[in-house]
């Protein structure tokens, strides 16, 4: 009798199924286990296996992951490294990490010790872990197709020179960081040479610089963070085709500080984000063809600083609230476009009540020219001396360009 070929591929099937079932396992680490260090339970472990890590505190540091392993918590047990280095490397592909409390990093000048680093390795996951008393947290090198979910980075940075960054991606492509908090770090979240991120739900705060830093990294996409009082803010350097939408910058405050801060940004999206109480809401140099749309500025210094090189750029529907100076410019050229924004400071009148301005409006005051020579002359003005001549360069402009208006101004704020 001959053998039915689908009989053979059925029982094929099973006996791989059941091998894969009986090879995957779960590996325990407490202090009565078999296992009572990560090390140990890593080297015993074969792909695919999980590791669950009882409660308890656990002295561990340089514990290389080198198989595709889940690493999971329970009530999150603590992994310290009594401040002698780097705690867990990723060298492996299809690696979770779920549920540790990850603390004292080691500090170094020579090497950027992380709580976790993740190296050359694709499919990755690290949730729900905290993280205290660190140089770097969670650092991503030359690593895609990964998530960074829901963890917390608490640092305690009092100086940049001897402090790293809260979540640092390099080199790396095609990543989720989503709902994150990062405080007391050096830059909250940073990003240098990595494409296709999507940097979602995130709070930054309190940090020494930077809430978010990233150069040299392109097509990302930034939705619905906060970044509020940190050292200088938000910066935006050298990217193309940014999306930054429904992000809030808020209280960012000092002489080198500012929202955010575009330089060399190129074909971006600047859409429905608050600007709040920032010294600058956004400071613009070298950054072309950006659509700022849906914005709300509110209370800043300057709510817009243009800085020198800066066209094809087009400023519609925002909302200008109640900031000292809506828009800073020191250039006579602009092709720049405004058109259908709400400002507070507009006095002119709708006499066919459609809804929009029946004279334009001119954002720039020449006092802010003045103010950006002279810093100490801010103490002038709310003197009827800088009203007169601010209304004498709005009738006949003599040091900003003649088309820099907005011909179509709103009545009422956008909701």
């Amino acid at each position: 009798m001959r053998n039915n070929p689908l009989h053979i591929i059925f029982f094929v099937l099973y006996f791989l199924g059941t091998t894969l079932a009986t090879a995957q396992k779960e590996i325990k680490v407490c202090d009565t286990c078999t296992f009572t260090s990560l090390k140990q339970a890593i080297a015993s472990a074969v792909s695919g296996d999980t590791i669950l890590v009882k409660p308890g505190t656990y002295k561990e540091y340089n514990v290389v992951i080198d198989k595709p392993l889940t690493i999971k918590g329970e009530k999150f047990p603590v992994i310290d490294g009594e401040d002698k280095g780097e705690i867990i490397r990723i060298m492996a592909d299809n690696v979770t990490i779920d549920g540790l409390f990850v603390m004292n990093v080691g500090t170094s000048y020579t090497s950027d010790h992380a709580a976790i680093r993740v190296v050359r390795s694709e499919n990755f996951l690290i949730q729900n872990v905290v993280l205290e008393k660190l140089f770097f947290g969670i650092y991503i090198e030359k690593s895609n197709n990964g998530r960074v979910y829901h963890n917390k980075v608490i640092g305690d940075a009092q100086d940049e020179y001897n402090s790293g960054n809260g979540i640092q991606l390099w080199y790396s492509n095609h990543v989720v960081v989503e709902q994150n908090i990062v405080q007391k770090v050096r830059d909250g979240i940073y990003l240098e040479f990595s494409d296709n991120i999507l940097i979602k739900d995130n709070v930054s705060t309190n940090n020494l610089r930077y809430g978010l830093h990233f150069m040299f990294s392109n097509d990302d996409v930034y939705k619905n963070n906060t970044f509020e009082n940190n050292g200088a803010g938000v910066a935006v350097m050298f990217s193309k085709r940014i999306k930054m939408h429904q992000n809030t910058f808020k209280k960012n405050w000092g002489m080198a500080s500012f929202g955010v801060l575009l330089k060399e940004i190129n074909d971006a999206e600047i859409k429905e984000n608050v600007f709040e109480e920032n010294t600058v809401g956004i400071n613009i140099e070298g950054s072309n063809r950006i659509v700022y749309s849906g914005n709300n500025f509110i209370r800043n210094g300057y709510a817009i600083k243009v800085l020198g090189a800066c066209y094809e750029n087009t400023f519609e529907k925002n909302n200008f609230l109640y900031n000292s100076f809506d828009l800073s410019y020191n250039s006579k050229i602009n092709d720049n476009v405004f058109r259908n924004n709400y400002w507070s400071g507009y006095t002119g009148y709708d006499l066919n009540k459609d809804g929009v301005g029946d004279v334009p409006f001119r954002p720039v005051k020449l006092f802010s020219y003045v103010v950006n020579k002279t810093p100490e002359t801010i103490i002038l003005m709310r003197s009827l001396f800088i009203d007169l001549i601010d209304f004498s360069e709005k009738v006949s402009p003599v040091f900003t360009p003649d088309n820099l208006q907005d011909a179509t101004p709103k009545m009422t704020p956008f909701q």
